[in-house]
């Protein structure tokens, strides 16, 4: 399965980090161990259904326990239904990406 996803908390961050908020998101997905990459709006990872689910919830929930008073998160799913027919994220953008 592939997520896309983005959260938009109120406030963003605080005083002491400006991004502390979505910050919190984007840890949850580092520190699951799953493939993903970071991009200016939003964060894509890959990774088993029953593994990928719980971390949207859980990138969600992370803006709120960080601080946010509240958060909109926008999310799409990709899901093949055999796993040999299922893309990455890699063999989806790979052809677009530029030096360095």
């Amino acid at each position: 399965m592939i997520v896309e996803i983005q959260c938009l908390p109120t406030p963003i961050g605080n005083d002491a980090n400006p991004y502390a908020h979505v910050d919190a998101a984007i840890k949850v997905i580092q520190d699951s161990g799953l493939t993903y990459e970071v991009d200016a709006l939003g964060t894509t990872f890959e990774g088993d259904p029953d593994r990928a689910w719980p971390i949207a919830r859980a990138v969600h929930d992370a803006c709120l326990a960080a601080g946010a008073r509240s958060v909109v998160t926008i999310a799409k799913f990709a899901q093949a239904r055999e796993l040999q027919d299922q893309s990455t994220i890699s063999s989806l953008t790979s052809k677009f990406r530029g030096p360095g």
